[in-house]
């Protein structure tokens, strides 16, 4: 069944109307559990329910249904049980020996669809032993746990982009949200708080020992991990401030300092910033990291050293597409635009997004009085602010 997940649905005319994310079962004690259907994801970003009676075909890389699909969000019931989401890494007992679910089999019994096999692995990851077994052979499936792994859970999603996992998790009760969340690495997990709405972040954040929190808040951009301090008790806020090495700490405080909706508090202090005498050649290679997004990698910015923020004196910026135009031996100096002036921290919300939308810009330098450059909003930051606050929660 954890093959299942993220495995593409189409309707019979060969449209595809979205994903698998899950699969809805009920648990019946030593009986073999009843599947009820699949938790689809269609755009944007709603989980709905397709029954299992629907299903024409399950293929390699396809499930193909009959019928309409229901729009309505999935709400699950207190008789259902996510299999991929709750049952897998659960604790049970097989054979009289402690071990944990790997996966789950489901096979068509008509009328029905059953789970009738349970991967088992006895042991470590590493040193251990799987068997194969009969539901009924395996117990504690049905017994809520105080502490469950997340392993195969993410294992099964390990593809998934940060955005669809930070759905996912929302799709969790709070124990098991905190429980896979926990299971991340720092710099996964963070990408995953930055797309979570504001009270799952406190959740999940809530569940971590002090200084893993300060670890992942150190792999955060510093505007995300700034906005999620803003939500925490001042008192714990200061404790992870102070858990962070000053480098990585300096900057969050910074944009604690600026109302949440102007420039100052929106922005990011990591754009791409280089000296005048930099090269074309040097800046591609700084924006072809793959780990800038797109809106902090669509322009170059130049100043005076020191090229971190706060900067020397500002000089201006460099679009990518005039750097693509430009021999790898021109100096970035001779290339940057003089026509844009840069906005003010204290810019409020509707100015800076109206500076982006009459410049046709995804993202604009911010400079201080002294005319240094201090940072960068972009186009997704402003967005980010524009949408209402349950914009990750809603579903119309």
């Amino acid at each position: 069944m954890a093959r299942l997940a993220g495995l593409a649905v189409f309707d019979p005319a060969g449209d595809r109307i979205g994903r698998i994310r899950d699969v809805v079962v009920a648990l019946r004690g030593a009986q073999p559990p009843r599947v009820h259907g699949f938790v689809v994801e269609v755009q944007p970003r709603r989980r709905v329910f397709l029954p299992i009676t629907r299903i024409i075909s399950v293929e390699v890389g396809a499930v193909i249904f009959t019928g309409r699909l229901n729009l309505r969000r999935f709400e699950q019931r207190a008789s259902e049980t996510l299999a991929i989401g709750e049952l897998l890494d659960r604790g049970v007992t097989h054979d009289g020996e402690p071990g944990t679910v790997l996966d789950l089999a489901m096979e068509h019994h008509p009328p029905a669809w059953l789970i009738t096999k349970v991967a088992v692995r006895h042991g470590t990851r590493r040193r251990g032993q799987t068997v194969i077994s009969d539901w009924n052979q395996v117990s504690g499936l049905e017994q809520a746990q105080v502490d469950q792994g997340a392993a195969s859970l993410l294992a099964a999603f390990e593809t998934m982009r940060p955005a669809d996992l930070a759905n996912l998790l929302q799709e969790l009760p709070d124990k098991r949200m905190a429980e896979v969340a926990a299971a991340l690495n720092d710099d996964r997990l963070a990408d995953v708080l930055e797309e979570l709405p504001d009270r799952d972040q406190v959740v999940v954040l809530g569940n971590l020992d002090a200084e893993r929190a300060a670890d992942v808040l150190a792999e955060m951009g510093p505007d995300d991990a700034a906005d999620l301090l803003q939500d925490l008790p001042t008192d714990q806020a200061e404790t992870l401030l102070q858990l962070m090495i000053p480098e990585e700490a300096d900057p969050v405080r910074r944009l604690l300092d600026y109302p949440e909706e102007t420039a100052g508090g929106m922005m990011t202090t990591e754009p791409v910033i280089l000296p005048p005498d930099a090269t074309v050649a040097e800046a591609l290679a700084h924006i072809r990291n793959r780990e800038q997004t797109p809106s902090v990698a669509a322009q170059v910015f130049v100043s005076r050293p020191p090229t971190e923020t706060p900067t020397g004196r500002y000089l201006g910026l460099v679009h990518f597409q005039r750097l693509l135009r430009e021999p790898p031996s021109a100096l970035l100096g001779g290339l940057v635009d003089p026509s844009l002036d840069p906005i003010r921290p204290e810019f409020t919300l509707p100015e800076v997004a109206s500076y982006l939308a009459t410049y046709n810009m995804v993202a604009s330098p911010v400079v201080d009085g002294v005319g240094r450059l201090i940072g960068a909003v972009t186009v997704d930051d402003v967005l980010d602010h524009l949408l209402p606050e349950d914009w990750r929660e809603r579903d119309d």
